[in-house]
């Protein structure tokens, strides 16, 4: 391979030679340009070392090298990967899982760069529309009069006027020198011409109307007297602040006016700024650009939808003293025909609305709060006030941070507000259609196809369903890594290397097709495309894969296999292609476990839940599933997990809208959420002290006899606390120096050579071994190193049972994957969980855990998960692992479609039932595997 990599031409391959970063083994590699490339691999193989440890960095620092020292300081240092050499390497742009945006402010419009071409859209060719008439808002130009002028036929003879605005504590005899003073000679008083000489000399103050004549011509069209008419009119509009009046003799007057106003209202004339919410001129004056304000919220005023007005479904009118507020309503509904035995569930938005604005028969629930408002001095009303606040959407901006006149600028009908809070799915249907005249048109044409672009790529990466006034802080990490690949897409960038870290996930396998799509017209436009994904219909897909293995860590970082799915042979020693050629597989279980008591959730209703029931059985194994975006992280996290914590005790977070929580959930003791974040927030933690094997083994260091004679208790043996660590590094084990404009170095620690202890606490050894030996050990190595000691090897045993054998006890949290952080946070569980030493009843929740993680990965993981269930807990998972759901003892699917079309249960059952169903996504592909 070495010999045949050095003879490839740069230009055609992306070449690797000796590639020795993190576990990988002098890896050569050579990458074919201008293809989808799929690295695949088990959890911890190296694919991410060889992805973006090596050839992203490669491809930045090569970027940033390019440039001059002064850029280079305020740019981040980059690093030179551990390797030979790479050739042919492009710019590299990496789309990965974080969330990086934790603006407030950031949404789905702004990231995907949409907002900025509305705004742009709206400021050019949007029309001001008055609330008060609906008539449009225009003001005349210089233009627009002169033309005005001409369209007369020559020789008509015109006035030029404008009206005399008489300044405060001036009479009209200074107004009348201060007019000759700049040059004026005449006026109009009750349309009659008058010298001001002759008036000033009368003595005597005109009564009625008082005009100043600027300028009288005859029609004529040529340049010099429309050069003198655009004179005249510029003169009027400044003599009459924004007033200025032609009368063509023998034709009558006609009024013009400068000024943006209509109905008496002083309009903004739009602006880019005027539309920008992250700048004071644009942001709502209520919320300052946030979207909610603490107000009356109306899940709080109303706790239970189920109910009717009759039933007392409005809280505040229940008491004795405040149930006056409610009789004329009940006493009178009938007269408008309102429902008052309906369920508040099941009004019209009309009749909802009714509640809170009142009629001439009852005053509505504003005027109430009006009422409690204006009685704040007396300290019953200021409580019960208190109850019925909370942060709610702002009434002025509807939640999209605008100033409220920026709603009265239209688009076909449409306001820039009407468009956010729209789902791109509609959204796009509006563009597409959108009426315009000739000239909009034209200004138009460019925004537009930018506008459309980039709102088809966000469809066919599967987020039709969002909104574009979305907060990116609340996505999930797979639709914030689409949603820059979409953003991407409408760069159209050629020439690049884009890396991406498992795309699919939070992907249903419906939309992974459509996802295939786009990576493969990223690929068709001119660039490489290199994918680090497990999901089988990529691989498939793929012009070429690269197989890193064959194992996790040590035994891992070498190249199993490259090249088509199609060229895979049982042969190699690839669990890939073991997996794909079916030779080894992940197996439905024999029996599903049956369950006798469940937890209920009734009338959830946050985002766009539909006033669902939900039963959650206990003792067994859950996966809610359903496509992307039809409500299962919101059910999970947002409805489950706080509403079950709280009954318990143990949350105090807010939870989502539902009505009620009943069954049997006071047998759960516990709930746990294990979701992806870091393990730790310092860089010296560790899977070893997560999982609190540490503590036993500094103990059994402190037991030794040297420790006795010296007395070194089990915190000198901690990198955390002084004492023991070496105290140049802190613990640490490298310095950082910093270099300016160059790369920070990380050296090793001159004073402990990187051992990150003193000299006297490495003379303590066990086995032959010293402290810094034993955290450099693998989990593997250590189980076959402490064997025997029960204490210790009981707590490394199950980072070894979830597929983290190749993980070193003392490798730091930040070097963690977001699925391996998640599968050390699993085996802390397993090692309390099992139900030998524990009358526990825990909940454990997890999101999407097969994140990251192989077939063969998979595979550990479920059987980690079903030890969980099998000890006595229950277990609910959001997953769209098919093998994860052919797994599981009962199924919750929502759908059918995402957002607005989502948010309803379309099954809850055994997996065997789902897959009869016909027009399920879900058992579409359920059914291949079962």
């Amino acid at each position: 391979m070495v010999g045949k990599i050095d003879k490839l031409d740069p230009k055609e391959y992306i070449i690797i030679k000796g590639a020795r970063v993190n576990n990988l083994k002098n890896l050569d590699v050579a990458i074919p340009r201008d293809q989808l490339v799929v690295i695949t691999g088990l959890s911890g193989s190296g694919k991410s070392s060889l992805a973006f440890d090596t050839l992203f960095a490669e491809g930045q620092r090569k970027y940033v090298e390019s440039l001059s020292s002064y850029a280079r300081q305020f740019l981040g240092r980059m690093e030179k990967p551990e390797v030979d050499y790479i050739k042919g390497v492009a710019p590299a742009i990496a789309i990965e899982q974080k969330v990086s945006s934790r603006n407030p402010r950031s949404t789905v419009g702004t990231t995907t760069e949409i907002y900025d071409y509305l705004k742009l859209l709206f400021a050019r060719i949007g029309k001001t529309i008055s609330p008060v008439s609906g008539k449009a808002v225009k003001k005349d130009s210089v233009t627009d009069v002169v033309d005005y002028m001409l369209s007369h036929e020559e020789g008509s003879k015109l006035m030029i006027t404008t009206p005399l605005k008489q300044k405060d504590k001036r009479t009209l005899t200074k107004e009348f020198q201060i007019l000759m003073s700049k040059g004026y000679n005449r006026v109009l008083i009750d349309n009659e011409v008058a010298y001001i000489q002759d008036v000033l000399d009368s003595k005597e103050n005109p009564k009625g109307n008082v005009e100043i004549l600027i300028d009288r011509a005859v029609v004529q069209n040529d340049e010099a007297t429309q050069f003198r008419l655009a004179d005249s009119v510029q003169t009027a509009f400044f003599e009459g602040e924004g007033d200025c009046l032609v009368t063509i003799v023998g034709k009558g007057k006609k009024n013009f006016s400068d000024r943006f106003e209509l109905d008496g209202i002083v309009f903004e004339e739009p602006s880019v700024n005027f539309f920008s919410f992250n700048n004071p001129y644009g942001a709502c004056r209520k919320c300052e650009g946030f979207g909610r304000v603490l107000g009356i919220d109306p899940d709080l005023v109303i706790p239970d939808r189920n109910l009717s007005v009759y039933e007392g479904a409005i809280a505040p009118w229940k008491g004795e003293t405040m149930k006056k507020w409610a009789e004329p309503l009940l006493r009178d509904g009938i007269r408008f025909d309102f429902p008052i035995h309906r369920p508040i569930a099941e009004l019209t938005q009309e009749q909802y609305d009714l509640l809170w604005t009142g009629n001439e028969y009852f005053e509505g629930l504003n005027k109430f709060f009006a009422h409690l408002e204006s009685k704040l001095h007396k300290i019953q009303y200021r409580v019960m006030l208190s109850r019925y606040r909370g942060k709610t959407t702002c009434p002025d901006c509807r939640g999209t941070k605008l100033r409220k006149d920026a709603s009265y600028v239209k688009i076909d009908k449409r306001s820039i507000t009407d468009l956010v809070l729209m789902p791109v799915t509609k959204l796009r249907p509006f563009f597409d259609s959108i009426k315009l005249s000739k000239h909009d048109e034209k200004v138009a044409k460019r925004i537009l196809e930018e506008i459309k672009n980039r709102l088809s790529y966000l469809d066919q990466v599967g987020l039709g369903y969002l909104t574009l006034n979305r907060l990116t802080s609340t996505l999930s990490g797979g639709e914030y890594q689409r949603i820059k690949l979409a953003t991407s897409l409408g760069s159209a960038l050629v020439g690049s290397m884009y890396i991406l870290d498992e795309p699919s996930i939070g992907l249903h396998p419906r939309d992974t097709d459509r996802l295939i799509d786009v990576l493969k017209t990223l690929r068709d436009v001119g660039n490489t495309v290199i994918v680090v994904e497990h999901e089988e219909k990529v691989m498939e897909a793929a012009d070429q894969i690269i197989d890193i293995g064959p194992d996790a860590g040590v035994f891992g970082g070498e190249l199993v296999f490259q090249g088509k799915t199609s060229d895979m042979n049982g042969e190699t020693n690839s669990y890939t292609s073991k997996y794909l050629q079916g030779k080894e597989s992940i197996p439905v279980p024999e029996r599903r476990r049956p369950w006798r008591s469940s937890i209920q959730i009734e009338g959830a209703r946050e985002n766009n839940l539909k006033n669902i029931d939900v039963e959650v059985p206990l003792g067994v194994l859950t996966v809610v599933t359903g496509v992307s975006g039809s409500g299962k992280s919101t059910l999970v996290r947002k409805i489950i997990h706080p509403a079950i914590g709280k009954q318990l005790g143990l949350i105090g977070e807010a939870s989502g809208k539902f009505t009620n929580l009943t069954g049997n959930y006071k047998k759960v003791t516990q709930v746990e959420f294990v979701d992806q974040n870091p393990i730790g927030k310092s860089s010296r933690s560790n899977p070893v002290t997560y999982v609190k094997a540490y503590d036993a083994i500094r103990q059994l260091f402190s037991d030794q006899p040297l420790s006795k004679t010296n007395n070194f208790k089990p915190a000198h043996f901690s990198f955390n606390v002084d004492g023991g660590r070496c105290e140049v590094c802190e613990g640490e084990g490298t310095v950082k120096i910093e270099m300016q404009f160059m790369a920070d170095l990380h050296l090793t620690c001159e004073n402990c050579g990187g051992k990150r202890f003193k000299k006297e606490i490495l003379e303590v050894k066990y086995n032959d071994k010293n402290i810094a030996d034993v955290l450099n050990l693998s989990v593997r190595e250590a189980l076959e190193f402490f064997e025997g000691n029960n204490s210790i090897t009981n707590k490394l045993q199950p980072l070894f049972d979830v597929g983290l054998g190749y993980v070193k006890l003392g490798q730091g949290s930040n070097s963690l994957s977001g699925g391996e952080a998640q599968r050390v946070k699993l085996a802390s569980f397993l090692s309390k969980g099992s139900k030998t030493n524990n009358t526990d009843h825990i909940l454990f929740i997890f999101d999407e855990p097969t994140t990251g993680l192989h077939f063969h990965d998979i595979k550990k993981l479920l059987d980690a998960i079903n030890a969980l269930v099998d000890g006595g807990n229950s277990v609910v998972i959001i997953e769209h692992n098919t093998e994860v759901i052919k797994n599981a003892d009962w199924i919750i699917d929502l759908g059918p479609e995402g957002g607005e079309e989502g948010g309803n249960v379309c099954f809850a059952g055994l997996p065997e039932d789902l897959a009869k169903l016909k027009d399920n996504y879900t058992a579409q592909y359920l059914k291949e595997k079962l």
